[in-house]
Formats: structure tokens, C-alpha cells, sequence
């Protein structure tokens, strides 16, 4: 054997060594679009019967896991789970949730693994923005705001950490907003919600590193959302938004469901803490 070859395969051996038998796996023989995939998984989305969260159910269902998705009201929850189930063949469980409150959070969590014995994506989606000057917003306006947006997420995480510890493997992916890195005026409740989300996830990612679950965040632009009707209505507020994003337009919530499936699948398995932006170039100026 030659010198070089029997270096390679001394720093081969060091890779299998430290990275242990189940991430050697992906050294030798992985078609890399196989990693992509969530076949047997089982996903967990909040707020998913509408804009961001529907596109990403969708985005899931169609890398093949099995959707659960929440929305307040469960009639339209269920109705958004039979459209998935029928687009992509995957079983999928709707739920009326209301994530702000711990007892629904928790029999959320134990009617998924009821109905499909497992649970390895969480995907906190489900937030609400009430925009205007801070002296214009009342207490109301705040707590409705940061209960939904960063209370409901903490609600969710420490009702699945069981479940993915036990298993040694999970996804979390939290959807924060390029507003809780960036700001601007009339956005006191939003932007101080996705700051302490974006934390939220780094300080998880650290607390459950050794456990299997990586934990990351998604950050979006301007999307062409529910959300955002009031600003797409506003042919000055949108012409300003568009004004600001290097790409010139808003983003079409398709656009983020493949990033949530990498976040999702073993293809980010050596990702964990890390916000990740799709806005169009917005935080890049």
C-alpha cells in the first residue's frame, strides 16, 4: 500500500471514529438527495392550515413524512389535513390547537403519537403580528402577540423533549423572522416575539446537542402571507417593502417549504443553533 493510500485510510478511520458508526454511514455508498427524504417520520406543524405552515406541511408531506398540522380552529384543520393527504398520499391528522395554552399543547403531542405511534419534526409555525406605535398597543396586543409567538413555541418544546430524547433523534424547526434579527417601526410586540425565538432555539440547540435533536430556525422575509395582507393591501407599504428587497418582490410561500425540509431531514445532520434566512436578500443590505 502505497503512502498516500494508507494515509487516507488512517484519516477515514479517524472521520468513522469520531463521528461514530451512524454518521459513517453517509461516508460510503448515500446517494445525497437520499437524506433529503422523511420517509417513516412523522411531523408535527403548528399553524399549518394556511400560509408558511401550509407550505411547509405540504413541503414535508411530499418528502414523504406523515403530517400533523394545527390551526385554532379544527374544523379547518382538519379540512387542510385531507387536501395534504390527498396532494401527497401520506396519512395526515389535523387538530384544533390553541399553543398559548399547556393542556392543549400537551394532548396535542399525545393525539399525534396516538394516531401514528412516533413523533420526529416539530415545526413551531403558528404566530400572529398586531403592528402599530408601542404607544397606540395595549397589554392585550403584547401578551396576545409574545404568548403566541414565543411562549407557544417553549410549550411545544418542552412538551416533545421526552419523546425525542427517548428516541435519540428529532428535528426542531423553529419559523422566526428576519424581524427578530432586523427591526422596524410599529413592530414592538412582533420583533421582541422572533428575537426571543431565535435565542430560544440557540439555547436549545445547546441544552439538547448530546441528545440527537437538532434544533434550528427559519427566518423569513416578506412572504405573500395572511400575515401580511395589511401591507400587500397597502399599495404604499408594499411598493416601500419591495423597494428595500435586493430581489425586488415578495416571497411565494413554496419558496420556503424545500428549506424546512433540509432542516427537517438527516441532509442538516450536522446543523444545530443556526438561523437560516430566505428573504430575498433583506438581512444581506
Amino acid at each position: 500500500m502505497s503512502f498516500q493510500l494508507r494515509a487516507r485510510s488512517v484519516r477515514l478511520a479517524w472521520v468513522v471514529e469520531s463521528c461514530g458508526a451512524r454518521s459513517s454511514e453517509y461516508l460510503v455508498g448515500r446517494n445525497a438527495l437520499d437524506r433529503f427524504r422523511l420517509d417513516g417520520k412523522v411531523a408535527l406543524v403548528t399553524g399549518g392550515s394556511r400560509g408558511l405552515g401550509r407550505a411547509i406541511a405540504d413541503a414535508l408531506a411530499s418528502a414523504g413524512a406523515r403530517i400533523v398540522l394545527t390551526a385554532r380552529d379544527g374544523e379547518v384543520a382538519a379540512a387542510t389535513a385531507g387536501s395534504v393527504e390527498a396532494a401527497h398520499g401520506k396519512p395526515s391528522l389535523g387538530l384544533g390547537v390553541d399553543v398559548t395554552h399547556r393542556d392543549q399543547v400537551e394532548a396535542m403531542v399525545a393525539k399525534t403519537v396516538e394516531a401514528f405511534g412516533r413523533l420526529d419534526i416539530l415545526v413551531n409555525n403558528a404566530g400572529i403580528n398586531i403592528r402599530g406605535p408601542i404607544e397606540t398597543l395595549s397589554e392585550d396586543d403584547w401578551d396576545a402577540v409574545v404568548d403566541t409567538n414565543l411562549k407557544g413555541p417553549w410549550l411545544c418544546c418542552r412538551a416533545v423533549a421526552p419523546i425525542l430524547k427517548a428516541q435519540k433523534w428529532g428535528r426542531v424547526i423553529n419559523v422566526s423572522s428576519m424581524m427578530g434579527e432586523i427591526s422596524m417601526p410599529g413592530r414592538t410586540p412582533y420583533s421582541s416575539s422572533k428575537g426571543g425565538l431565535t435565542l430560544l432555539t440557540k439555547t436549545l440547540a445547546l441544552e439538547w446537542a448530546r441528545d440527537g435533536i437538532n434544533v434550528n430556525a427559519l427566518c423569513p422575509g416578506p412572504f405573500a402571507t395572511e400575515i401580511n395582507t395589511p401591507l400587500l393591501n397597502d399599495p404604499q407599504a408594499r411598493a416601500q417593502m419591495e423597494a428595500n428587497v435586493p430581489m425586488a418582490r415578495w416571497g411565494d410561500p413554496t419558496e420556503l417549504g424545500p428549506a424546512a425540509v433540509f432542516l427537517a431531514s438527516d441532509a442538516s445532520s450536522f446543523m444545530t443553533g443556526t438561523t437560516l434566512f430566505i428573504d430575498g436578500g433583506y438581512t444581506a443590505r
